[in-house]
C-alpha cells in the first residue's frame, strides 16, 4: 500500500552519484548508461518486480546484433522521496517502484515488441508483489512519456487482460499506466546485475504462462 505523502521520507536536494557518471558504460552494449541518447531513440520504463530480474531480460536482448536496444538501466520512479537510496526505497516509505528503462530504436524494435515481453515476463495481477518479493516497490507499471506510448500501453493492457480471462485467469490486471513522474538511477552495483561476476542468479518474476496476442 502506498503511503500518504506526508508520511514518506523527505529525501535530499543533492543528487547522489551512486557510483555512475556520464562515462559509465552498459556492460552489454558498451554504450553510455546515462543520456542524452542519440536522436531517434526512445525510452520505455517498466515496473515488473525486482529490477535485477526485469533488466536481465532486456539487457539479454541487447547481446544480439541489430536488436534495437541501445542501453538498459535500472532505477526508482513514481515516488515522493527526492534522490532516494536503495535502502530507503526498500523500506516502503518512499512510494517509488523499482523500474528498468529500455533505451531502444523504434525503427528496429517497436514498442509493441517490448510491451509483449513486459506482459509475458511477469504476473500483472498481483498487487505490490511479484513472487516472494513483497512491497510497493515491486508493483507492476508502465510509465509513459508520449501520448503514443500511453495509447499503446492501454491497448496492450486491454488485450492481455482479455487473453488472461480466456485462459481462465479471472484476476484483474493491476498494472499502473501513468506518466513518468521521475526517475533516479539506481546504484552502480544494481546495473546489469545479472551479468556481473558473482551475481546471485535470482529471478523473482512469476509469469502467468499466457502469451500476449497482437495489438
Amino acid at each position: 500500500m502506498l503511503l500518504a505523502e506526508a508520511l514518506c521520507i523527505k529525501g535530499r536536494t543533492s543528487v547522489i552519484t551512486r557510483g555512475i557518471s556520464s562515462q559509465t558504460r552498459n556492460l552489454i552494449t558498451r554504450n553510455p548508461l546515462l543520456g542524452p541518447y542519440p536522436e531517434g531513440l526512445e525510452i520505455a520504463t517498466f515496473g515488473m518486480g525486482c529490477f535485477w530480474c526485469s533488466e536481465g531480460h532486456f539487457a539479454g536482448l541487447a547481446k544480439s546484433p541489430g536488436n534495437g536496444v541501445y542501453t538498459t538501466l535500472v532505477g526508482y520512479s513514481q515516488g515522493v522521496t527526492k534522490n532516494p537510496t536503495y535502502d530507503e526505497v526498500c523500506s516502503g516509505k518512499t512510494n517509488h517502484v523499482e523500474v528498468v528503462q529500455v533505451v531502444y530504436d523504434p525503427r528496429v524494435r517497436p514498442l509493441c515488441a517490448l510491451l509483449k515481453d513486459f506482459w509475458e515476463l511477469h504476473d500483472p495481477t498481483t498487487l505490490h508483489r511479484q513472487g516472494n518479493d513483497v512491497g510497493s516497490q515491486y508493483r507492476s507499471g508502465i510509465y509513459y512519456t508520449t501520448p503514443e506510448q500511453k495509447e499503446l500501453a492501454l491497448k496492450s493492457k486491454e488485450v492481455y487482460e482479455k487473453a488472461l480471462h480466456e485462459r481462465g485467469i479471472a484476476s484483474k490486471i493491476v498494472t499502473e499506466v501513468e506518466p513518468l513522474m521521475n526517475f533516479y538511477p539506481a546504484e552502480e552495483y544494481h546495473q546489469q546485475y545479472d551479468f556481473k561476476p558473482g551475481s546471485r542468479q535470482y529471478c523473482g518474476l512469476r509469469p502467468t504462462g499466457v502469451s500476449c496476442p497482437s495489438f
